[in-house]
């Protein structure tokens, strides 16, 4: 079978997409630097005799064989970005062109994780590929949005020249394995949702988001590597089911059975206001849409966390029935 290299393998996505790779009997070489990764997300894997890991940076020269790639090689959480602000530039442009650089030179395929960021804060709506965005260079989320829009140029520039490469525009994936402290909106609530902590909302709530839970994603990207063809593909890759922030907040309160409080803060800065992708094409080209709603999802990720926080603590931190989170992480470990 290929060897398949996943950069920013240790991460939240990355982790998900390798043990689907490794399950279809893919050898699979992980190269991350855990700046935002982590090995005990792929312990498990460092058994697998067709599993390798490198801590390595992408920015720096690397010579690894391989047949196809995928590069998700990025802080991709606002508080991780923001404080990796030069090193998340590099990732994007430095990184990438030595990605690109390998994998023109094996002859290989790369799928390029891009973002909904790349649309700013979108005056069109929902979000479609051919849209340029909007999107402002001085600003504290510049560096991952500027940084994947130029990424994407730099796919463009090395598929002129030979290069077989696709760009993924990933909007709001959750699930297992994200980490309690990354600043996303989905795991901040559950967390604080879990503990009694107040969910913090910045503005009124009233943003929208889109979120596709992780199965659904790597299923995306998968099958976004098989496509064939030589153009440079662009696609959108999430749910196109949009929700506010304080609906997601009420959600989450619900499922978890949590009396804690929502807490409001002044609107973050640049923070987009509405996010929704228009995934027609994805659904042409690949066959795919998101198959796990919203609510099961934010259950089998509850459960995750509830297990987590359990561990950490010594007791049950969620209200409610222990053994239906107990099955619904046992569900999620099926799925994913």
């Amino acid at each position: 079978m290929p060897r398949i290299l996943v950069a920013g393998g240790a991460g939240f996505v990355g982790s998900h997409l390798m043990r689907r790779l490794l399950a279809q009997g893919h050898e699979v070489v992980c190269v991350d630097n855990l700046s935002t990764g982590f090995v005990s997300n792929i312990e498990e894997l460092l058994e697998n005799p067709n599993f390798r890991f490198m801590e390595a940076d992408i920015t720096d020269p690397f010579h690894i064989p391989f047949d196809a790639a995928f590069n998700l090689a990025c802080p991709a959480s606002p508080p991780h970005y923001q404080r990796l602000s030069l090193e998340t530039i590099d990732a994007c442009t430095v990184g990438v062109r030595n990605l690109l650089r390998a994998t023109l030179r094996n002859g290989g395929r790369l799928v390029h994780a891009s973002t909904s960021e790349v649309y700013g804060d979108p005056e069109v709506h929902p979000q479609r590929e051919r849209y340029h965005g909007n999107v402002g260079t001085l600003t504290e989320r510049a560096c991952y949005d500027e940084g994947k829009r130029l990424a994407e140029t730099l796919c463009y520039e090395y598929h002129k020249r030979g290069c077989s490469v696709r760009i993924a525009r990933l909007f709001n994936t959750y699930g297992p394995f994200m980490h309690q402290d990354d600043g996303r909106v989905v795991s901040n609530f559950i967390v604080s949702a879990l503990t009694g902590r107040p969910l913090t909302i910045y503005g009124d709530g009233s943003q929208t988001r889109s979120f596709c839970f992780v199965s659904d994603t790597v299923d995306a990207l998968v099958r976004f590597m098989d496509l064939p063809g030589e153009h440079l593909p662009v696609f959108n890759l999430g749910n196109p089911r949009e929700m506010q922030v304080i609906d997601l907040a009420r959600l989450v309160l619900r499922l978890t059975g949590s009396a804690a409080p929502i807490h409001f803060l002044p609107p973050a800065a640049a923070d987009p206001g509405r996010r929704r992708p228009c995934i027609q094409r994805a659904r042409r080209a690949l066959d795919w849409r998101p198959q796990v709603e919203l609510e099961k999802g934010l259950q089998y990720t509850i459960a995750y966390f509830s297990e987590l926080l359990q561990a950490q603590t010594g007791r049950f931190t969620a209200s409610g029935d222990v053994a239906r989170f107990q099955q619904a992480s046992a569900d999620a470990g099926a799925l994913i």
